[in-house]
């Protein structure tokens, strides 16, 4: 079935190619593109207000920022990179990108909420940072704990409010079109077990966002009341409670990181069989270890809070129920080795950043296996270890693999191939950024230096150059895939509608692919991982 433009917005066909991406849309991949260069956009934002916290960093005391302004950088920084970049990219890009494509449509189920899910982001993301020049951003952190948010600047706080908001909104409208159009916009013959990985992993997402961002909502519209009407619901001055606060917050917090985590398996799940050339290894096994994560992602968020006064049977539960969640985590980690394992691998850039993302997420998920032992946890709570797990996970994990569907998809988008020597110098330069920015902040974690503060104790002074000395590492890494993107797209060598041979749909058509995806009917994929077998695709 044709699915036509909206009658009341002219056809994306009808406009100039470039001009097509700077306005009000209803073509998934006009929309997925749009995600996609507004997420970066935000990225060189949040990237800036790391350079400058670490920057502050290099010596112990406060010399490079006031105190205030470092408070204010450091909310900003978590907020931009969790809402403004990594949610967006891994679920509002990719996801609108490929998975009409997956599931044989011609767009998303609902194509007029799909463009407004996207343009709810640039005002948010403005409003966010605008913050900071209207009498103060918000101190309290990303994660805005009462009492502190209570009493900081109010103006900022509640900006920083509304803005999340925004974003919860964005994505809760994203999560319904996901749902909708995975379950119900399948071309007819093609069963659930037949989808893709991404698509499952993107169902899963979809269930976690919608089960859990309206719980987030309700609790920072309350917050809001406590700063703006001065109710009393987190504020212990007036009889509130601020540890609600905190089950209510990381009841969603904690499936945000599988909602930033697990786009990114099904994504790898989908670069790394067609650069083995060999069929993705246990598709059931890893289908029901997705929703094994999802259903256990609910039930871990009070990990983060044992020194918060926590009973100890409370404790107990979450420490089983966090350590189980290492089982369908560690099924994936088996099943994508077991993938590469005897393949014909092209050792190119979309598989070195995948293969990176591998180790630095096993790294990080041992970290987190240790995090979640109560004796443990207790000693490094709220210090650097915490900081550099988390960011093995999300920057390790899911911000490589973000680089690997780059430089897997950019073919596709834009009918040329990224430049090999480029993107292998990208990949070392971040791989070693990464592991010497925040590695050692695990032995300052250790040692006892606090997270989210300006000074710190002398002996600490070393190890946090060398952090600062990977994070501009990081920060350098940028320029060669920046370079590389714009390179190419006017000079890089012509792709070709399939450059690398695969069989899942989004490369059965051409490359750049026509308005409604394909020519003529959607092709019926029944193995998309199907490398060496005889008849993968049924027309």
């Amino acid at each position: 079935m044709t699915i036509s433009p909206p009658s009341d917005f002219a056809s994306t066909a009808e406009q100039p190619r470039w001009q097509r991406y700077f306005g009000f849309s209803t073509d998934h991949k006009v929309i997925g593109l749009q995600y996609l260069v507004c997420g970066f956009l935000f990225y060189f934002i949040g990237g800036a207000l790391a350079g400058a916290l670490r920057t502050e960093l290099l010596t112990p005391i406060s010399d490079f920022m006031p105190r205030e302004v470092y408070n204010e950088l450091l909310t900003l920084h978590g907020t931009v990179m969790i809402f403004l970049w990594i949610v967006p990219v891994v679920n509002g890009a990719f996801g609108n990108y490929l998975i009409p494509f997956y599931v044989g449509a011609r767009d998303m189920a609902y194509p007029r909420l799909n463009a407004v899910a996207f343009w709810m982001i640039p005002p948010a993301g403005v409003l966010l940072i605008s913050s900071y020049f209207l009498g103060g951003a918000s101190q309290s952190g990303w994660t805005a704990y009462p009492p502190l948010s209570l009493n900081t600047a109010a103006t900022g706080q509640v900006i920083w409010i509304l803005s999340v908001l925004l974003l919860g909104g964005s994505s809760i409208f994203g999560a319904i079109n996901f749902v909708g159009t995975i379950l119900k916009m399948r071309r007819p013959g093609l069963q659930m077990m037949q989808l893709p990985m991404y698509c499952w992993a993107m169902l899963g997402t979809s269930i976690l966002v919608l089960l859990s961002t309206p719980v987030l909502a309700g609790t920072l519209v309350l917050l809001s009341f406590d700063i703006v009407a001065h109710t009393g619901f987190f504020n212990p001055a007036m009889g509130g409670n601020a540890v609600v606060y905190q089950h209510l917050f990381w009841f969603y917090s904690h499936p945000a990181v599988y909602i930033m985590v697990l786009p990114a398996f099904g994504l790898v799940s989908e670069i790394l069989p067609v650069h083995a050339r060999k069929p993705l290894f246990g598709y059931t096994t890893m289908v029901y270890s997705i929703m094994a994560i999802v259903f256990l992602g609910l039930i871990v968020w009070a990990h983060h809070m044992f020194t918060s006064g926590t009973p100890p049977w409370m404790r107990l539960f979450f420490t089983i129920a966090t350590s189980f969640i290492a089982v369908p985590t560690g099924i994936k980690f088996f099943n994508w080795l077991a993938t590469l394992w005897g393949g014909s691998i092209s050792l190119n850039s979309a598989v070195m950043f995948s293969c990176g993302f591998i180790v630095n997420f096993v790294f990080g998920g041992i970290t987190g296996i240790a995090l979640a032992q109560v004796p443990f946890d207790i000693h490094v709570h709220d210090t650097y270890f915490v900081v550099g797990h988390f960011h093995y996970i999300v920057y390790g994990g899911t911000v490589f693999v973000i680089f690997a569907s780059i430089y897997h998809w950019y073919p596709k988008v834009m009918g040329r191939l990224l430049n090999e020597p480029l993107g292998q110098l990208h990949f070392w330069l971040t791989f070693i950024g990464l592991n010497l920015c925040f590695a050692p902040q695990h032995w300052l974690g250790l040692n006892g230096m606090p997270r989210r503060v300006a000074e710190y104790d002398p002996q600490f002074q070393f190890i946090n150059q060398i952090s600062s000395v990977g994070a501009l590492l990081m920060a350098v890494s940028t320029l060669p895939f920046l370079i590389n993107v714009i390179w190419s797209a006017y000079r890089g060598t012509v792709a070709g509608d399939n450059p690398w041979n695969a069989l899942t749909p989004e490369w059965l058509t051409s490359s750049p692919p026509p308005e409604e995806n394909w020519h003529g009917e959607a092709p019926l994929v029944h193995e998309p991982y199907g490398y060496g077998l005889k008849s993968p695709v049924s027309s």
